[in-house]
């Protein structure tokens, strides 16, 4: 199989995929639930509890994602000379941390 850099394709392990896509579907449903919520005409306080642990699953899965990011491309990267994606990767925290 062809190397491919994880500039253009990551390829993840089965479970890494399956972790990465169910903490999405969980976050799919939370906020299918909060267009219920508004459609229902639910109490403000309750929406906005709920759209603040969308942001907290969110958050959780940027730091999973970034984990495994940092561990393979970034690691793999510098094994290869390739120090630019330090700057890349403290651009990508910054754009995080907003």
């Amino acid at each position: 199989m062809e190397e491919k850099s994880c500039h253009i394709y990551k390829e993840r392990t089965e479970k890494e995929t399956k972790d990465l896509v169910n903490r999405l579907s969980r976050v799919e449903g939370q906020i299918r639930g909060i267009k219920d919520m508004v459609i229902e005409d639910r109490y403000c306080v309750d929406i906005l509890t709920q759209v603040s642990a969308v942001q907290s699953a969110l958050n959780s899965f940027n730091k999973v994602l970034l984990s495994n990011h940092i561990k393979t491309c970034v690691v793999e990267d510098i094994k290869n000379g390739e120090e630019e994606v330090v700057d890349e990767l403290c651009r990508t925290i910054q754009k995080l941390m907003k």
